[in-house]
């Protein structure tokens, strides 16, 4: 590869450059913040910044996201501690979806085919009622359907169908989700 001829070709951040660094030196830190533990004001300030926020929605300490106004979050999310958005691209998470500590959501890579290492981005979808659980990665262009679960320290990278366990790198179903009531 060269990255010397690297370009983001037609890729765009999506927000004024104003708005960019506003959110690198000023939101970006807050919601990530160590000495904010209160839920409340990292929602107001992503909403802030572009953010699509239902009700109830709990974020933990070190959460990162990358891009806010490229991010949509339903009612009754939890994301935990050290959690990484790195949205170039739509991460949308429907309502009572739980991202846990140290989960990576990446909606972009680089083309392995191009010689000038070109950047590929597509969007991120979790269903409502699925589990990311801790250290799992997610990658670009996956649709996690409703109830499935990634377990402990899997990665995604096809997506995953509905009230379904999945385990491993590649991850691989493992069962069939049961909800006790």
């Amino acid at each position: 590869m060269r990255l010397d001829r690297y370009s983001i070709g037609k890729y765009t951040i999506g927000a004024a450059l104003w708005k960019q660094l506003l959110w690198y030196f000023l939101g970006a830190p807050l919601v990530r913040s160590y000495l904010i533990p209160f839920s409340g004001l990292k929602v107001w300030v992503l909403r802030s910044f572009g953010a699509k926020i239902g009700q109830g929605v709990r974020i933990k300490t070190g959460v990162r996201v990358k891009f806010p106004w490229r991010l949509i979050i339903g009612d009754f999310v939890w994301i935990g501690e050290d959690a990484w958005l790195d949205n170039l691209d739509l991460i949308t998470i429907e309502s009572h979806c739980c991202i846990s500590q140290s989960v990576y959501l990446c909606t972009g890579n680089h083309d392995w085919g191009d010689l000038d290492f070109g950047l590929r981005t597509a969007p991120i979808y979790l269903e409502t009622g699925s589990w990311i659980a801790a250290r799992a990665t997610v990658a670009a262009g996956v649709r996690v359907g409703a109830g499935a679960v990634l377990g402990l320290g899997s990665v995604a990278t096809r997506s995953l169908e509905p009230m379904t366990i999945y385990s491993g790198n590649p991850a691989i179903a493992v069962k069939v989700r049961k909800i006790l009531e």
